[in-house]
């Protein structure tokens, strides 16, 4: 070969390699493909949907969903992801193929779900509420902890820099020391407040819908026939399916100052209900809730007093708001002794100071706004990657790589759900004699050959 002829094929060559498509490089924001995850979700439907939307740049290798109308547009936005009604089967199909298992269900299979995962190796980023007890917490810790796995709770405001805004005004002392926070969710959302319906759901028998395998539905639960008054998204307003307006919203609004002000276990807890009969009205959730949280003094801090307000309950408006402000409705004003802060929901949302002083340099609008929130392009970056379920895939893909610092994070199976539970106890009247113990022991979570789920077994593997 002549030496022109040689340099001439070695230069078509190298260009020939160095022309490649951008998205195999990551190129233009992508992830190439040598870095994407494997993932699995259990749920596709509601919540589900938005979470699969954050992740639809890895590789979807299976979705789950007892549902199929509701499962339908994930269903058809992975295409290739094989499907299934029963997340046991999935993972017994998949299990050696995904990293990571995504949770999406309704609040009484988070349990059973995430720990049939984590039994199996795989990371898992499940939604809040986390549990349905905090029995279930601990056990999913203890699991977590034993495999050194990835694990991360959807409270999506915690990954704001809104909420980073707040801590920061309470640690510079920006209202003094806070002694008082009264937080709430004023709703009138049927959805949470079903004891007009309860007559109704004891007479009525209605059909089933095609679409929906409601044995799979119940999951772990007692079997009861299927009422419309449960699915969808109404199950919330059952004990035995959900967790209330508590569950459902102290995550997004008590979070801010449960970070800022280090508050762990309270000493004392009261509850006030309206129209609420522990006896008759057992499986379900009050019309409004008032609970008083007392908290002890802790490191710099005093002694702190946490009102929660829900449903019909509203969060009393504080002397010196300005008049023509509303009073927050789905939020907390923290009371210090040199000032307030007011914020709305998802971390600490729109938080400003009253009174107003702008004078003093510290901002009064929305966070995002002010002078705290540096909105450099490292910044939103910062503030991109650390959104709720894009902030599962950035942590598992660095765990894969082998980085130590990975599993850092905001919201790992370790919050300390107690005081969540102990509010319940008391808003139920239980005496600790009547409280039945959880035991997360069940045949759903065994392989599936050791047992086929029919009513009559659906009765016996029911855990408490």
């Amino acid at each position: 070969m002549k030496r022109r002829t040689f340099l001439k094929t070695m230069a078509a060559t190298a260009f020939g390699f160095q022309v490649v498509p951008g998205f195999v490089l990551g190129g233009n924001g992508q992830t190439p493909p040598s870095r994407k995850l494997n993932l699995a979700a259990i749920g596709a439907g509601g919540r589900a949907a938005s979470n699969l939307k954050e992740m639809d740049g890895e590789n979807m290798v299976a979705l789950c969903d007892v549902d199929d109308r509701r499962a339908g547009p994930m269903f058809k936005k992975f295409p290739d992801a094989q499907q299934f009604k029963d997340f046991r089967k999935l993972l017994d199909a998949v299990g050696d193929k995904i990293d990571g298992v995504v949770v999406s269900t309704p609040d009484h299979t988070h349990a059973v779900a995430a720990t049939a995962a984590m039994r199996r190796g795989k990371h898992v980023y499940c939604e809040k509420p986390l549990t349905h007890s905090v029995a279930e917490v601990r056990a999913l810790r203890k699991a977590a902890k034993a495999r050194n796995l990835i694990t991360q709770v959807g409270n999506q405001g915690h990954s704001s820099d809104s909420i980073r805004v707040f801590c920061e005004w309470i640690w510079d002392g920006a209202i003094g020391n806070v002694t008082e926070v009264h937080a709430g969710r004023h709703t009138k959302y049927d959805g949470y407040f079903q004891i007009k319906k309860l007559d109704q759901v004891r007479k009525e028998r209605p059909p089933v819908p095609p679409e929906l395998d409601w044995n799979l539905w119940q999951g772990p639960a007692p079997v009861r026939p299927y009422h419309p008054a449960y699915v969808p998204v109404t199950w919330r307003g059952w004990m035995t399916y959900g967790t209330g307006v508590l569950g459902d919203w102290v995550c997004h609004v008590v979070d801010p100052v449960f970070w800022a002000l280090d508050l762990d276990m309270p000493t004392s807890i009261q509850a006030e209900t309206d129209g609420y009969d522990p006896g008759k009205h057992s499986d379900l959730y009050p019309d409004g809730t008032k609970i008083t949280f007392e908290f002890p003094a802790k490191g710099k801090r005093g002694p702190v007093k946490l009102v929660w307000y829900d449903g019909q309950r509203t969060i009393p408006r504080p002397d010196d708001l300005e008049a023509d402000r509303k009073v927050v409705e789905t939020g907390a004003v923290v009371i210090g002794d040199r000032g307030k802060i007011t914020y709305g929901s998802h971390g600490a949302g729109s938080c400003r100071i009253i009174p107003a002083i702008e004078d003093a340099g510290i901002p009064t609008a929305g966070a995002e706004d002010s002078a705290f929130a540096c909105q450099s392009p490292e910044r939103l970056a910062r503030r991109d990657s650390r959104r709720s379920s894009g902030r599962f895939v950035f942590r598992v893909r660095r765990t894969i790589d082998g980085d130590r610092f990975a599993r850092r994070d905001c919201h790992p199976f370790h919050r300390p759900e107690a005081p969540l539970q102990r509010a319940h106890d008391a808003v139920h009247q239980l005496p600790r004699s009547q409280r039945a113990p959880f035991r997360l022991v069940s045949p759903w979570l065994e392989p599936l050959t050791k047992f086929s789920l029919n009513e009559t077994d659906k009765t016996e593997i029911a855990s408490p």
